[in-house]
């Protein structure tokens, strides 16, 4: 028997979710969809930080603004009523030694 006191966190598997989820309710899945660019470009820009081994701090102290900055820049890209400038993401590339890259391609 568990002790009802202990905390016992549940897994949550989120690609996993959202695939599951996206079979099963249509709306569901033409949201998801719509998302898929700012999924696209927030997992570049947390890869590049991690590449580079750098906090947001770090790239807060290399972009010339406070750490606050740089979790909200990340946090924008899932949100319609803010999405950072080319300059903004060019700042933060350049301060995790790359350079950002835009490209179009065909669906």
């Amino acid at each position: 028997m568990t002790d009802p006191k202990k905390f016992s966190p549940v897994a949550f598997d989120p690609k996993g979710y959202a695939a599951k989820r996206r079979k099963t309710d249509a709306r569901f899945a033409v949201s998801y969809d719509a998302l898929e660019d700012e999924f696209a470009a927030l997992a570049a820009l947390l890869k590049a930080r991690s590449a580079a081994g750098l906090t947001q701090a770090e790239v807060a102290s290399r972009m010339g603004v406070s750490q606050p900055v740089v979790a909200r820049i990340e946090a924008s890209l899932g949100k319609k009523d803010h999405s950072p400038s080319l300059n903004t993401l060019r700042r933060y590339a350049d301060a995790c030694g790359m350079k950002l890259v835009i490209q179009m391609v065909a669906h």
